[in-house]
C-alpha cells in the first residue's frame, strides 16, 4: 500500500522504530497535484528523516502565502515553520481517528511511563516494540474489567513470543510451564518479566524454557536428542 498522507508516514516510522521528532518534512521541489508526499519511488515503503511534502494538497489555505514566488529571504525559517506545523497538523489528523479504546491504550501507556505501575514495568517495556507496547496495555485494560488474569497471561505470551506453548501445572502448587521458541536474550527475558509482572496470578510461578523443549513422553517432536530441556 501507498503512502500518500503525513499521518500515515509517521505512524509506520513509529513502528519501525522512529521517533516522530526524527522525521523532518521540507517542501517539493516537484510534486504531484494529487498527492500529499512526493517519494522519488511512488511505490517505496522505506521510511527516511527527510520527506518532500506538497504541503498545498489539503493545506492550500494555511501555506499559499509562506513559499510565495516573490519571497527570498528567511528560508531556513521558513522551512522549519513548515516542518513544526505540518508535525501539528499529524497529530490532529491521528487523534481525530482514534477510538475510544485506542485513548485507554495511550492513556495506559503514559501511567507505565509516569511509573504507575512501578519501575520494572516503566524501564522493561522499553523492550517491546509500539506494537507490543499496546498489546499489553490492551490486556491491561481487560484485566480491570474481568480479572482473567490466567487467560490473560496466556493471551498476551501468544501475541508477544508467536512461538510458545503454555502448560498449567496443578498437582500440588499452582504453575505454569512456559516453553518459547526462541533463544533466550536480554530483550526476551525483559519481556517475559513484564509479563509476569502484571499478569500472572498471585500464588502461581512459572518456569521457562527457552528453545528446547521439555521432553513430554508419546510427543516424537519433544524427544529428540540434543533437544530436551529438563524438567
Amino acid at each position: 500500500m501507498v503512502m500518500n498522507y503525513i499521518w500515515d508516514l509517521l505512524i509506520q516510522a513509529e513502528e519501525e522504530g522512529f521517533l516522530t521528532k526524527d522525521i523532518y518534512f521540507h517542501l517539493a521541489k516537484i510534486y504531484s497535484p494529487y498527492m500529499e508526499l512526493s517519494p522519488q519511488l511512488l511505490n517505496s515503503q522505506a521510511i527516511e528523516q527527510h520527506v518532500e511534502v506538497n504541503p498545498y494538497y489539503r493545506y492550500f489555505d494555511i501555506f499559499k502565502d509562506l513559499f510565495h514566488p516573490d519571497h527570498t529571504t528567511d528560508e531556513a525559517f521558513r522551512d522549519a515553520l513548515l516542518d513544526i506545523i505540518l508535525h501539528f497538523l499529524a497529530e490532529i489528523d491521528r487523534m481525530q481517528g482514534l477510538n475510544k479504546k485506542e485513548y485507554y491504550i495511550r492513556f495506559m501507556l503514559r501511567d507505565i511511563e509516569a511509573n504507575v505501575f512501578g519501575k520494572l514495568v516503566r524501564d522493561k517495556i522499553k523492550s517491546f516494540s509500539k506494537k507490543e507496547q499496546e498489546i499489553i496495555a490492551l490486556n491491561m485494560l481487560r484485566l480491570y474489567q474481568t480479572g482473567e488474569a490466567l487467560y490473560l497471561i496466556k493471551d498476551t505470551l501468544k501475541n508477544i513470543f508467536r512461538n510458545c506453548f503454555i502448560y498449567v501445572k496443578s498437582e500440588e502448587n499452582d504453575e505454569l510451564l512456559l516453553y518459547i521458541h526462541q533463544k533466550k536474550t536480554i530483550e526476551n527475558i525483559n519481556k517475559v518479566q513484564l509479563i509476569q509482572e502484571i499478569f500472572l496470578p498471585i500464588g502461581f510461578q512459572m518456569e521457562v524454557y527457552w528453545q528446547y523443549h521439555f521432553g513430554i513422553i508419546d510427543v516424537e517432536e519433544t524427544m529428540k536428542l540434543d533437544r530436551i530441556a529438563l524438567y
